[in-house]
C-alpha cells in the first residue's frame, strides 16, 4: 500500500511538472476547481512553454513502461488525435531513451554464460533502437549471420509491479464505489493486463511466440517473421535474424519506393483477420514500431513483424460470436447483434431484446449515413460502450487485446491509405470463415483431425465391445436377483401384517408377567408418567417384533 501511495504521488507530481492540467477543458469545471488547479500547477509553468504533445510524451516516458505502452496505442489513432500530439507520441514507438550499452553487455554475458567476444564475431555497444521494455543491439554471429540482440531493461520488473499494484488499488476502488465500475470488471481487466505485460519480460516466451507465428506464415506472400537463433535465447536475452525494410510509419520512404499503399493497407487488415480466425493466434502489439515493409515488390508489398511478446487468442465460441456480430452489424441486422450479445453472455439473460436492439440502432444507424470508408470502428465501439450501460453489459477480458489490436490496425491502415474501407477487406473473409465452420469442409477437417486418435483406438474396439456385453450381462443378473429379493421382502411384510394382533397380544402378556413378578418394576410403573410408559411399551414392541 505504501509503495502504491508513493507511486500515486509521483503521478500527481508528473501532472504538475508537465502541466498536463492544460489538457482538461477548464470551461467545464467550477471556478473553485479551476483556481485550485492553477495554484497547484503553478510550479510547472516553465514546462508549459513546450508544446502540449511534447509535454505529454515526456510525462509518459517519465512514468515508465505501462504509460509508454498507453502512449504507443494512442499514437496510432490519428483519426482521434490532433497531428501535433500524434507526431510526438509516435516517438515512443522506438525512441524511448536507452540504457547504458555497458549494462546491456553485462546482462547478455550473464544470461549466455560467456563473454560477448566469444559469442559474437562483432557486437555494437550502441543500441539500434530502444523501447519501453527492452532495447536491441546489432551483432554478427561467428557463423556470419547478421542478427539483433534484444535485452530486457535492468530492474524493469520492480517498476512494473509497482504500477500494477497501483492499478489494482484503483480497480478495487472503482469496483467498490461505482456501479459502472463493477460492470467493467476492472480487477479482471488489470489481472489480464498484468499477465500480459509480465509475459513480455520473459524473452524465452517471446522467442517461442515468434517461432509459432513464423510457422503460421511460412511461405506467405503477406507476412515475414524473422528466424530465431535458439542457442542464444534466455529469459533476459533473445537473438533473432536481422531484417531490412522500411518502417511502416515512414510514409515518405514508402511513397518514394512507389509502394502500392492501397494494397499495403488492405493486406494489413487481411493479416489481422487471418491470425484471429484462421490461426487463433494474433500479434497483439502491432504499433508501427514493430512493423516494417519489404518493398522488393512495390505492387505486392510484404509486411515484416517483430516483437512477438504480446500475443492473443480466442476460443472457437468467442470467434464465432465475434464474426457473427461483425457481419450482422454491417448488414444492419441490429436484432441479431442484440440476440448474439445475450446468447454469448455479454449482457445478462432476460435483457429485453427489443429495447436493446433499438438502443443499438440509435447508435449505429447514423454511422451508415456516411461512406463505409469514413466509419471509424473506434467511434462505433465508443458509442456501443456508452449505450451498453443501460443493459449492464460487461467488459470481456478475453476481448480486450483483440479490441486494442483492431484499433491499432484501423489507425495504421488509415495512416497508410486514408480511403481504406476496412470492411471491404474484412467482410468477404468473415463470410468465407463462417461458411467453413458450418459446411462439409468443416466436417472433413474434424474427421482428419480426429483420424489419428481413432486409428489408435481401433485395435481395442473388439475388447471394448466384449467388455461392454459382459458388463451388461452381469447387470441383468444382478437386476434379477434384486427383483427376487424385493418380492420376498414384500411377502414377509404382508405375513407380518397378518400376525400383528397375535404379536401384540404376546407382547402385552410378556410385559404383564414381568411387572407382576418384579416389585421394583411395579414401583417404577406406579410412579412413571404417561410419556415414559409410552416409550417403554414402544421399545418392547420394536424389540420383540424386529426381524
Amino acid at each position: 500500500m505504501w509503495k502504491s501511495a508513493t507511486r500515486l504521488l509521483r503521478i500527481a507530481y508528473t501532472v504538475v511538472r508537465f502541466r498536463l492540467d492544460t489538457f482538461i477543458p477548464f470551461s467545464l469545471l467550477p471556478w473553485y476547481i479551476r483556481y485550485t488547479i492553477g495554484l497547484v500547477c503553478s510550479p510547472g509553468r516553465k514546462s508549459a512553454e513546450k508544446n502540449r504533445g511534447e509535454r505529454l510524451r515526456l510525462a509518459l516516458e517519465s512514468l515508465g513502461p505501462i504509460f509508454v505502452k498507453f502512449g504507443q496505442i494512442l499514437s496510432t489513432r490519428r483519426d482521434l488525435l490532433p497531428d501535433d500530439i500524434a507526431d510526438e507520441l509516435a516517438k515512443l514507438q522506438d525512441r524511448v531513451p536507452p540504457f547504458s550499452g555497458a549494462t546491456a553487455k553485462k546482462i547478455i554475458e550473464r544470461s549466455l554464460g560467456d563473454s560477448v567476444e566469444n559469442v559474437f564475431e562483432a557486437f555494437s555497444i550502441e543500441p539500434l533502437a530502444s523501447a519501453s521494455i527492452a532495447q536491441v543491439h546489432t551483432a554478427k554471429l561467428k557463423t556470419g549471420e547478421d542478427v539483433v540482440v534484444k535485452v530486457i531493461r535492468p530492474n524493469i520488473e520492480k517498476t512494473i509491479r509497482q504500477d500494477i499494484g497501483l492499478l489494482y488499488m484503483l480497480a478495487h476502488f472503482v469496483a467498490k464505489v461505482s456501479t459502472d465500475g463493477r460492470r467493467l470488471r476492472p480487477v479482471e481487466v488489470v489481472t489480464d493486463y498484468e499477465y500480459t505485460i509480465l509475459d513480455e519480460l520473459d524473452l524465452a516466451k517471446e522467442a517461442a511466440n515468434t517461432g509459432l507465428l513464423q510457422r503460421n506464415f511460412t511461405d506467405s506472400p503477406l507476412l515475414y517473421v524473422p528466424q530465431v537463433h535458439w542457442d542464444y535465447c534466455g529469459k533476459d536475452v533473445m537473438v533473432i535474424e536481422r531484417i531490412s525494410g522500411i518502417p511502416v510509419a515512414d510514409i515518405e520512404a514508402l511513397n518514394a519506393a512507389n509502394v502500392n499503399m492501397k494494397v499495403l493497407a488492405e493486406r494489413g487488415v487481411e493479416i489481422f483477420f487471418t491470425q484471429v480466425f484462421s490461426h487463433s493466434f494474433f500479434h497483439a502489439d502491432m504499433h508501427p514500431g514493430n512493423i516494417f515493409v519489404d518493398v522488393s515488390n512495390p505492387e505486392r508489398p510484404k509486411y515484416i513483424a517483430i516483437d512477438c511478446a504480446i500475443m492473443g487468442s480466442l476460443d472457437d465460441e468467442d470467434k464465432s460470436y465475434l464474426a457473427r456480430n461483425l457481419l450482422a452489424f454491417f448488414k444492419r441486422d441490429y436484432r441479431m447483434v442484440a440476440e448474439l450479445h445475450v446468447q454469448s453472455g455479454w449482457v445478462p439473460k432476460g435483457t429485453p431484446i427489443h429495447a436493446f436492439e433499438s438502443a443499438i440502432r440509435s447508435v449505429c444507424e447514423p454511422m451508415f449515413a456516411k461512406p463505409l470508408k469514413d466509419i471509424s470502428f473506434g467511434q462505433v465501439l465508443l458509442g456501443l460502450f456508452q449505450t451498453a450501460r443501460r443493459f449492464n453489459m460487461e467488459v470481456q477480458p478475453q476481448l480486450v487485446l483483440l479490441e486494442k489490436t483492431l484499433l491499432n490496425i484501423e489507425g495504421l491502415g488509415r495512416q497508410l491509405y486514408p480511403d481504406l474501407d476496412l470492411w471491404v477487406t474484412a467482410k468477404p473473409f468473415l463470410e468465407r470463415w463462417m461458411s467453413e465452420q458450418v459446411g462439409p469442409r468443416r466436417v472433413l477437417d474434424e474427421v482428419k483431425k480426429q483420424a489419428p486418435e481413432w486409428a489408435g483406438q481401433l485395435p481395442q474396439i473388439p475388447n471394448l465391445v466384449f467388455s461392454a456385453l459382459t458388463h451388461l450381462s452381469h447387470q441383468e443378473e444382478r437386476m434379477a436377483e434384486q427383483t427376487k429379493a424385493i418380492s420376498a421382502l414384500g411377502k414377509e411384510i404382508k405375513k407380518g401384517r397378518r400376525n400383528m394382533p397375535f404379536k401384540m397380544l404376546g407382547l402385552v402378556s410378556l410385559a404383564a408377567a414381568w411387572i407382576t413378578t418384579d416389585p421394583i418394576a411395579l414401583e417404577h410403573l406406579a410412579t412413571a408418567d404417561l410419556l415414559s410408559l409410552g416409550l417403554f411399551f414402544a421399545g418392547l414392541y420394536l424389540l420383540v417384533l424386529k426381524p
